[in-house]
């Protein structure tokens, strides 16, 4: 008879798991004849209508089969090549280390996301929508969230744009992947070098080919961009990442021309435009040509990662393609959040936040900036004034790894630019990226700067 130990608060379902475990493993044959239920249920202590009920479980999946006042019979199923699960080496997670200041994980500090506002258009869109919210949402997204999309970048960036041009997405990831269906895989993508390895990964897990140009003190470079003979740029014009460039009007234009001569796009990534902290947002670039640039937006800098939720403004000529596409599929966004934001933006919300955001942050990095003035060794920073992120080069640094391990030491989690190549290249070494984004005012302002011995 079979030992088995029930003493768990399941006792079917654990008798369903250990007896298809002895199937699946082959220690209980095929055709072999299972024990009555009485038989068994006297021999474990439980009772009849507990091993009935792991009997049906296991008839209903195909592992046994009933034969009339025969009893249960083992079906013929392959057993596992790899022998015992358990044999299998278990995955040992590593607990979370906390840093006494984090540059390279830049998700917003939790006490800055507006709870209490939130929490309180949600109980209005549950009042208001009711019923409303279970229903199918269009795969472009919701038609309010859509127009205060459209109604807030003309107030704020000054780009007007038809409410139907806007697509609603689950992040930057998932629109990246829309527009390699939009766009086709047939078609050559360049990412800048050095960037945020999401980018490529992203076109390439869909299919894409990609290509890598250089980035320099105006951005991509032009030369490089027009002899790859790439189809689509993927280009972050405002605030390059991790170098901060920005790249000036006559560049900007010389690759719009580039992408029109052979029927391309240029998408423009515009990250964390929201976070100019001195001056206006500058322009972007589909303001200049919105025929040829695909321009791409999220919420996880202004509001949280978690929320998985972005947009993109489509070129007029792909509406047609992304219906055609698309338009049977459902959006991947829940209604429920695309109506909460839609109504924080409209409102006015969403911009006092941010302007709370920047003010915050203006902190962040005026006490970021004084404890690096109180380093007697040499560096120079390199800062737009454009994001939440600016760079640090140290001459005298031995290597990029000395940088890395000084900073440890410290409690300091940072990476360089050289950690953002595609390959490689001079003139990239003894940077350090410091992206504050997820860094608090207290945290900058206790930060301890490593001493000058351990870096010279």
């Amino acid at each position: 008879m079979y030992s088995y130990d029930l003493s768990g608060k399941n006792k079917y379902y654990t008798l369903y798991e250990l007896l298809r475990g002895d199937i699946l493993h082959g220690k209980i044959r095929a055709g072999e004849k299972l024990p009555s239920k009485r038989a068994l249920a006297a021999d474990l202590g439980v009772s009849v209508v507990t091993v009935q009920t792991a009997y049906d479980q296991l008839l209903a999946e195909g592992y046994v089969t009933s034969r009339e006042r025969s009893g249960f019979f083992v079906c013929p199923v392959d057993a596992f090549v790899h022998g015992e699960r358990s044999s299998a080496p278990a995955v040992k997670v590593l607990p979370k280390r906390e840093f006494a200041a984090d540059f390279v994980n830049g998700s917003t500090p939790p006490g800055l996301f507006p709870f209490s506002s939130w929490a309180k258009l949600m109980r209005e869109v549950l009042s208001d929508c009711g019923e409303h919210l279970l229903e199918r949402v269009p795969a472009d997204g919701d038609g309010e969230l859509k127009s205060a999309i459209s109604d807030y970048l003309y107030r704020a960036r000054g780009i007007a744009v038809d409410p139907r041009l806007i697509v609603i997405g689950a992040g930057a990831e998932q629109l990246y992947g829309t527009i390699v269906q939009l766009l086709g895989r047939d078609k050559l993508y360049a990412a800048e070098d050095p960037c945020y390895r999401k980018i490529y990964q992203s076109y390439s897990l869909n299919g894409a080919k990609c290509v890598f140009v250089r980035v320099g003190e105006g951005g991509m470079d032009c030369e490089e961009a027009i002899s790859s003979g790439a189809d689509v740029l993927h280009i972050s014009p405002a605030h390059q990442f991790p170098t901060g460039a920005v790249m000036p009007v006559s560049a900007r234009m010389r690759l719009i021309n580039y992408v029109a001569s052979r029927g391309g796009y240029i998408v423009e990534d515009d990250y964390d435009s929201e976070f100019r902290l001195y001056g206006k947002p500058l322009q972007n670039m589909y303001a200049l040509c919105p025929d040829r640039v695909i321009y791409v937006n999220t919420f996880s800098k202004t509001l949280a990662p978690s929320m998985r939720m972005g947009y993109m403004l489509l070129p007029p000529g792909l509406c047609k393609r992304y219906t055609e596409l698309f338009g049977r599929f459902s959006s991947s966004v829940p209604l429920f959040e695309q109506k909460a934001l839609s109504r924080m933006i409209a409102g006015g919300g969403f911009e006092r936040h941010i302007n709370r955001l920047k003010n915050y942050y203006r902190g962040v990095r005026a006490a970021l900036l004084e404890k690096l003035s109180r380093l007697e060794y040499r560096h120079k920073v390199t800062d737009s004034g454009a994001g939440l992120h600016f760079t640090v080069s140290f001459p005298t640094a031995a290597s990029d790894e000395q940088i890395k391990g000084c900073a440890l030491k410290a409690g300091i989690n940072l990476r360089c630019l050289s950690d953002y190549l595609h390959s490689p290249r001079e003139g990239f070494g003894g940077v350090a990226v410091i992206n504050y984004s997820g860094i608090t005012l207290a945290a900058a302002q206790s930060l301890d700067i490593p001493s000058p011995q351990d870096i010279t």
